[in-house]
Formats: structure tokens, C-alpha cells, sequence
């Protein structure tokens, strides 16, 4: 899964490397090394803007908004299931009801700087449970992960009709099954949209019914070239953010061999 992951890039840096055009934030989102589920995130989209009539655009325009990592399905009573809906599996994305609406049209691509993984290490804590190593996984040449997601628009019924917040804006990340040596880190991995692939990916026309298809426009995290390391254990505290949660640290092998730091 992809439960944590550092974004510290500028909202300008951002819309230069995904090519945005039309750029919609009200402000910009302070760096973060640890954000996790429900934190306010960059999504990369396009969508076909809006003249004063109120009719859309023939053509959709890539933008960049701010929206909270954990899907929340437009016909959900309440925002709470977001924070159960951070990630949806490959396998099932086109079939399950929280995702396959937004699997159809509303793709998008969520940038990192790297995620976090915990490894689970052969030493034992005092009272005998395995001890979890965080890993951060990241690119080999320092480009942005473009980890495909979904995105929704949720109506809160509790707001009026002219409340200005009663929409919410929220995604997912896809993930795939891990194998090799990610898989020895985790189970799962986030699926990423290389840069070509990217447009087609994006675009809301691009028909969800041919499933192969569409998700063949998606790697595995492990085929794209990343480097994973061990980095500190103050990363599993929400409470700590700041970029020495990505430098790498030693790490003391296993019996069996932990993964060192190593291009994937």
C-alpha cells in the first residue's frame, strides 16, 4: 500500500513538470515529509473548464488542485470513509462501487517526492514483536513520482446550497501487487504514469471500458528505476515533518538479509 509519502515541491515546480496550464489553488500547500491520510495534497487532472453559461469545453485542460488524500464516493452520507479509501487496488478498481465511477472519468496523477514503506526486520522488540524499518522509496534521477490516482466530488449535505466549501475535493492512489525487491518491503506498491502515458491517462475521454487498455498505461513502481533506503523510525509519528525524514540512515542486516539502499 502507500500509506505515507513526502511532498515538498513548489506548486510552480509542479505545474512545469506536469505541463499545467491552468493551475487552480487558492494557495500554496507548505512542504511536507510525512503526509498521510486525509492531509491537504497536489492532484494533477484535466477537466474540460466552464464559459459563464455554465457549458463546458469541448477540449479538457490539465490543472493542478489541492484535495485531500482519502476518496470520499459521491454517494457517501458523510466524509469520515475517506480515511479508509487512501489507496485502491488495480484488481478491483473498475468493479468496486467507491472507485468505478471515478475510474471512468475522473483519473488523475498525484506527485511525491518519494513514499514510505515499513519493512518487517527479523529482531524482535522486548516483548517479542517483529521491529518495522521504514524504507523511502524514491526516484533514481530526482523527478517527481507521478503515482496515478482517482479523484471525486463530494456534495456535503449539511452545507447550503451557497456555501463556498460544500463541495470536497478528494483521491486515492492505485496500487499493485509487489514483487521482487519491493515485494520484500511491502506487498504492495503505487502504480505511476510514465510521462508519456500521461495524457491519455489524464484525458476524461479516454474510454474505461477497454480495462486492459487503460490500465496498461500504468507501471508498477518497481519498473520504473527507484531507489529505496532505510530512513529514521521518527517518520511513523504524523507529529514529525521535516526533511531529515528522508535522508538515509546505516542499517544493520538481518539473518536473512535486510534490503539495503539500493536502486530497484
Amino acid at each position: 500500500m502507500c500509506g505515507r509519502y513526502a511532498s515538498s515541491r513548489s506548486p510552480e515546480d509542479l505545474a512545469e513538470e506536469f505541463e499545467v496550464l491552468d493551475p487552480r489553488l487558492e494557495r500554496a500547500i507548505p512542504p511536507s515529509w510525512n503526509v498521510a491520510p486525509t492531509d491537504e495534497v497536489y492532484a494533477v487532472m484535466e477537466r474540460a473548464p466552464r464559459d459563464e453559461d455554465g457549458r463546458r469545453a469541448e477540449e479538457p485542460v490539465r490543472q493542478l488542485r489541492a484535495l485531500r488524500w482519502g476518496l470520499v464516493p459521491s454517494w457517501a452520507k458523510d466524509a469520515s470513509i475517506g480515511s479508509r479509501m487512501i489507496n485502491a487496488r488495480m484488481e478491483t478498481v473498475a468493479e468496486k462501487p467507491a472507485f468505478r465511477r471515478a475510474f471512468a472519468a475522473r483519473r488523475c496523477i498525484v506527485p511525491a517526492d518519494g513514499y514510505f514503506e515499513w519493512y518487517e526486520t527479523q529482531r524482535r522488540t522486548a516483548k517479542g514483536k517483529p521491529v518495522k524499518q521504514p524504507f523511502f522509496i524514491t526516484s533514481g534521477d530526482g523527478s517527481s513520482l507521478a503515482m496515478a490516482g482517482l479523484y471525486e466530488i463530494w456534495r456535503d449535505p449539511a452545507k447550503p446550497e451557497d456555501a463556498a466549501d460544500r463541495f470536497r475535493w478528494t483521491c486515492t492512489i492505485l496500487t499493485t501487487e509487489a514483487t521482487d525487491d519491493l515485494g520484500r518491503i511491502h506487498d504492495r506498491m503505487p502504480l505511476l504514469v510514465e510521462p508519456e502515458r500521461r495524457a491519455e491517462w489524464l484525458d476524461p475521454r479516454t474510454p474505461a471500458d477497454d480495462l486492459p487498455g487503460l490500465l496498461g498505461l500504468l507501471r508498477p513502481a518497481q519498473q520504473t528505476g527507484l531507489a529505496a533506503y532505510p530512513v529514521s523510525t521518527a517518520v511513523g509519528n504524523v507529529a514529525n515533518n521535516g526533511p531529515e525524514l528522508v535522508e538515509p540512515i546505516p542499517l544493520d542486516g538481518d539473518d536473512d538479509g535486510d534490503p539495503q539502499g539500493t536502486l530497484l
